[in-house]
Parts: structure tokens; C-alpha cells; sequence
């Protein structure tokens, strides 16, 4: 049975409500009979995720294999100041990445790089800030050093957002009203976490990339 493997960090993952990432709503985008392993956890840097050995199910024997996807969205905890998570930009982060390219090839299976998903921070109607600093550019570049296939994952939320505008756009994202949820009595705000509702409009941003690629379309619903 095919496989997908799912890699990433809390926008990645399968959450709890009303917190969900894009790996959980993935599975309403593959045909019949692929099986979707999403292996994200939040929190996680390419560093500390493979440091942590979280990416040991896709190393087993019945893990990933011939054929298969391994989807690598990292970038969002990377930047982070702490020794478990940070990588750099131009060294760390890239020679962690191609740890999991490289597994991956190894076993016959096609690794594909995704550029982080872009955080809701507008500044004015019109304009969306860029964040993650130098990550997006150094999953670019190392997609087209290594000839690895790439989803940019950044650009196209960013221009979504963009065609949404503030308003519409916020409506992907986890919003709660004061008393709305006892985990956060005085209400909340995120800017980098969806729910259901986002998650599900981000995989499909994340299929339609992948679907430029043949050797991916081929898992995904037409």
C-alpha cells in the first residue's frame, strides 16, 4: 500500500481541537488506499525532531519504502534561541533536512521540501509581513542545489492571504472569545496556528503544489 510520511512542526500536526495543522486535514486529499502517516509534533525544529528520534516510524523496516512521499515542512522552531531547537539558516538547517532527503532516497521513496506556512501578521489591508527569516530561502536553495521536488508552501499562504484580506484571513486561524474555551479564559488571538476550518484550506494548497509533480499527483484525488 503506498505511503506518506509527514514530517513538521505544530501548523504540521495533527493537534487537538480547536488547534489542528495541515498534516491532519491532508488525508482528505489522497485517493483510496494511500495510507497518510503524519509524524509533525508541535514544537519541533529539523534539529530537535530528528535529536528526538521522532522520525524513527518512517526509519523502520515497514516504514517508508519504495515509492513512497516523505513531505519535510520544517523552518517555524528553527529559528528559536534554545540549544535543542536552533539550526542556522546557511549550515545547521540545511545539513539536518538532507538527513531526511537522504534516508528517503535511500529507501527508494520521494522527498519533497516545503517552505514554512506563512504566520497572519498584516500590516495594513494590503500587505503581509514576511517572517522565518532566511529559512524559506534556504529550503529554495537547497531544493535546487540537491534536485529535490519543492512546495513553496510560504509564497502561495502568503499570497492567499493576501486575496483574503485580514478579516477573511483570520478566519483559518485559531480565534477565541473570553470564556469561549477553559485552556484560555481570557480568549485568544493566534497568528500562526489554524483550525479545522485553515487546516483543511492549507492541505489543499499543499495538494495542488504537489500536484505539479507527477510522481506526487498520482497519490492525490483528481
Amino acid at each position: 500500500m503506498p505511503k506518506i510520511y509527514i514530517i513538521g512542526d505544530s501548523t504540521v500536526d495533527d493537534n487537538n481541537p480547536p488547534f489542528r495543522g495541515w498534516g491532519w486535514a491532508f488525508r482528505d486529499e489522497v485517493r483510496p488506499g494511500v495510507e497518510v502517516h503524519n509524524l509533525a509534533l508541535s514544537g519541533r525544529s529539523s534539529k530537535s525532531f530528528w535529536d528526538e528520534g521522532l522520525f524513527k516510524p518512517a526509519e523502520a523496516e515497514d516504514g517508508l519504502g519504495e515509492g513512497d512521499l516523505l513531505l519535510i515542512q520544517f523552518g517555524h522552531n528553527d529559528e528559536k534561541d534554545d540549544e535543542e531547537r536552533h539550526t542556522d539558516p546557511n549550515t545547521t538547517f540545511p545539513e539536518y533536512l538532507m538527513r531526511y532527503v537522504a534516508f528517503a532516497r535511500s529507501r527508494g521513496a520521494v522527498p519533497v521540501l516545503l517552505t514554512p506556512v506563512a504566520r497572519r501578521f498584516f500590516a495594513g489591508p494590503t500587505s503581509v509581513l514576511y517572517t522565518h527569516g532566511e529559512y524559506p530561502l534556504a529550503i529554495r536553495r537547497l531544493a535546487e542545489k540537491e534536485n529535490i521536488l519543492l512546495c513553496d508552501l510560504k509564497k502561495d499562504s502568503r499570497e492567499l492571504y493576501l486575496k483574503l484580506g485580514e478579516e477573511k484571513t483570520a478566519e483559518l486561524f485559531v480565534r477565541l472569545k473570553p470564556g469561549e474555551n477553559p485552556d484560555f479564559p481570557d480568549g485568544h488571538d493566534d497568528k500562526t496556528h489554524f483550525c479545522a476550518y485553515g487546516a483543511k484550506v492549507i492541505a489543499g494548497l499543499v495538494a495542488n503544489e504537489l500536484r505539479q509533480y507527477p510522481v506526487c499527483a498520482a497519490f492525490l484525488k483528481a
